[in-house]
């Protein structure tokens, strides 16, 4: 496996995934469990972050020693799937700035289509977390990727939930430098592009629009 590939494997997660490929699971326990999962996946995106400060602070009992994250990522949705993920990274990650990323695959032009950008203005030279729960054909976060890089961001990890391998391996074949944190890769997709066995249009499922 490529080594940018990161697949968080847990019985808590894999327990989790279950509920979310369940089309009998409500759209209230969905977005419950995308942002538990979130929290799961930034955790361990963070985890080689290196920039943190020293500052001295009192506990109830003593004077210490404690750390503190500086030069935090900007966090990064591919809307309008990629918002479900919003609340668990920002829970992680409080202290993060935001930007949205609107674009879609018209099936009719065969291309993507750009209808919303907004980044924080300091974000040049920062890190990147990219949220979007799936990748399948990976054409619009390829295109997002491009974007991103176009800002002269830093590093970006992207964070997805469910992944192809077809779809990894177009990111990384255009973007070799990008890490992707997903909690399973699928081995197929069907002739519309969904994810199989997958677990439907996350759009639709977290917001309630089918």
């Amino acid at each position: 496996m490529n080594s940018k590939v990161k697949v968080i494997d847990h019985p808590l997660l894999r327990h989790k995934l279950g509920y979310l490929r369940d089309k009998n699971t409500y759209s209230q326990d969905f977005r419950e469990i995308v942002k538990e999962i979130s929290k799961v996946l930034v955790y361990e995106a963070m985890r080689d972050w290196q920039h943190l400060e020293k500052i001295a602070i009192e506990t109830p009992i003593a004077k210490t020693e404690a750390q503190r994250i500086v030069r935090a990522p900007v966090v990064v949705s591919i809307m309008r799937a990629g918002n479900g993920m919003l609340d668990g990274a920002l829970s992680m990650l409080p202290f993060a700035s935001t930007g949205f990323i609107g674009i879609y695959r018209d099936k009719f032009i065969h291309n993507t289509v750009e209808y919303y950008f907004k980044m924080p203005q300091d974000i040049k030279g920062k890190d990147v977390l990219l949220c979007d729960p799936l990748i399948a054909t990976a054409d619009t976060m390829i295109a997002a990727i491009d974007r991103l890089k176009n800002y002269g961001v830093g590093q970006i990890k992207v964070i997805s939930i469910l992944t192809s391998q077809t779809g990894l391996d177009k990111v990384h074949h255009y973007h070799p430098d990008v890490e992707v944190y997903t909690v399973n890769i699928e081995n197929e997709m069907n002739e519309m592009g969904y994810l199989v066995p997958g677990l439907g249009d996350a759009g639709d499922r977290l917001f309630q629009t089918k």
